[in-house]
Formats: structure tokens, sequence, C-alpha cells
């Protein structure tokens, strides 16, 4: 079988010799993954517009102290520092954060389009030292697999969330009757998104079986590893639409709440 032979730039000091788009791919992944958070950081910050009927936005639940009928004790507790501005999504926020963070896929992904480590295949890095994850910070990355505990916890909270999602209270009459808006199906997709991706990590295929050397005799475990490597081999895009999930089921109790959007009742 015949190889294509891809184009050369024969220069000792160029970054590479490739003479294709490389890095194309970087610069955007670059450019989403820092839309997100300055979103998700804008968001946490707002301390509004979180809440419209029994949708509750997923950057704020648990809203453990809050103004809304959501919150679990109360408004903003007495111990909260008064040089920092209150938000209920700054006390739960940083966990799934540092879920993603420190996810297998997402180090590959920023690692190239931000740091340059390296920007793409047979690119040269921007430096001359390499520490890898064996060195401080990096490897504090390890923490990840005890977040997997604490993402299945949040998934739980997420999928209650749905369900109170379908109980909507008659303002007239103060009943709460069963139905099924625009933003329960938001809700419920962004749990679904959200499980795939947490049960296709790498920690959790892991645990279900890879820390056994034969899973021949092991039939619960060889089907729970199976099942890890089924949603594993979609990983990649799990992390990409639950990104986007996450943050446009935010954007669109935002804006239900705001009045911009109407909130249609199919049920």
């Amino acid at each position: 079988m015949a190889h294509a032979q891809l184009p050369v730039v024969d220069h000792p000091r160029a970054l590479t010799m490739r003479r294709d788009a490389w890095w194309v791919q970087p610069t955007v992944v670059a450019i989403v993954l820092a839309s997100f958070v300055v979103y998700a950081t804008w968001a946490a910050f707002q301390n509004a517009h979180y809440t419209f009927g029994p949708y509750l936005s997923p950057f704020y639940s648990p809203e453990i102290f809050g103004s809304s009928p959501h919150a679990l004790f109360g408004p903003k507790p007495g111990w909260w520092p008064g040089w920092l501005p209150f938000s209920p999504a700054l006390i739960i926020l940083p966990f799934p954060a540092l879920f993603r963070v420190t996810c297998y896929y997402y180090r590959g992904a920023y690692y190239k389009a931000m740091w340059a480590d390296p920007p793409s295949c047979t690119v040269r890095e921007p430096r001359s030292t390499y520490l890898g994850e064996h060195s401080f910070p990096l490897i504090l990355q390890n923490i990840h697999r005890y977040f997997l505990y604490i993402a299945f916890i949040f998934l739980v909270i997420l999928a209650h969330d749905a369900w109170n999602a379908l109980w909507f209270t008659d303002p007239a009459t103060g009943q709460t009757h069963f139905g099924i808006g625009i933003g329960t199906l938001v809700l419920t997709l962004n749990v679904v998104l959200l499980t795939c991706y947490t049960f296709g990590c790498h920690s959790l295929r892991h645990i279900v079986g890879g820390c056994l050397d034969r899973l021949a005799n092991r039939p619960v475990r060889r089907t729970a590893y199976a099942c890890a490597s089924c949603f594993n081999r979609w990983h990649m895009r799990w992390a990409w639409l639950s990104l986007f999930g996450v943050a446009l089921t935010d954007l669109y109790v935002r804006l239900c709440s705001m009045g911009v959007l109407h909130d249609v009742r199919l049920l």
C-alpha cells in the first residue's frame, strides 16, 4: 500500500517540518476551554438567575446555602469571608471542576493546547526541559481517582434535580402537579451526558477490572470492565458533549429566569 509523504520544511530552527495546518486543532481547543472557564467563572459569581421554577442550574447544585427555595440550609452563612462575594456556586463548583481538570483526556487536551507540551505530533516544544507528572505541581493530578467518587455523588444530586424538574407548582392554587417542560429535557440530557462521561473515566475502568491480571474467572468484574470500556471508547466525545451540555443547561435556566426565553410546557 502506498503512503502519502507529508511536505516538509527543511529549517534547523523550525518547531516542526510539517507544512499542514497542525496548529488549528490546539488553537480551537484552547479557545473553547478558555471560553468555558470564563463563562463558568462569570456564572458562578453572579449569584442570580440560577433557578427558574423547579429548574436549578447544575453550576449551583446542590445549593447548600442560598436565597432560592432550593437552598438546603438557608441563606448566606455567617462564617462566609466578608472580602469574598457570596455565591452558592463557589461552595460546590470546585469539586466537579477538579474532576475535569485532572481528567486523563483533558490533561492531554490542555497540555497541548495551552502549554504546548507538545502542541502537536512531531512539533517541538518551546522549552528545553521536561519534568512530566512525577514532579510538583503536576504530580497532584493523581487526585483524579478520588474526585471520581465525588463525581458519582454529584450525578445522584443532578438526577434528583431532573426529577424535581418534573413537578411544577401552580402559582394560583399552590398545588404541585406532574409536567414536562423544555427545561426538564435539558436537565435530564445534562445528567445523561455527565453520566456517560463519568462512566467512561479511565480510573473507573481500572477500579472495576484493571487492577486484576486476569478477568477470565471474574464474570462480574469482566462485565463491568467491558461496560466501562464501552463508554471509554467515546470518552473524548462524552468529555466535549458534557462540557457543552452543562454550560448550555446553566444558560437555559439563566435565560428563562431573566425572561429572555419562555419555557414551553410539553405536558
